[in-house]
């Protein structure tokens, strides 16, 4: 576990707070296209594997951040 000090978990936490807003706003925008009828679907699947890259992103950024508590 790498120790973080203050200035690099506010940046962290920074980065996570905008990846979360993106990733949002990038499920209202397919959800959204989806339901109209002329949604491109390379458009569609460029959306949705941008998703899951910052998905796969704030997961790091909380597991830096949240430490493993083992009870």
């Amino acid at each position: 576990m790498l120790s973080l000090d203050k200035e690099q978990q506010a940046r962290l936490g920074l980065e996570l707070a905008t990846k979360l807003q993106e990733h949002a706003d990038l499920d209202a925008a397919i959800h959204t296209l989806s339901q109209t009828s002329k949604a491109d679907p390379m458009l569609l699947q460029r959306l949705k594997k941008r998703k899951l890259t910052l998905k796969d992103r704030i997961v790091e950024l909380e597991q830096l951040l949240l430490p493993d508590i083992i009870a």
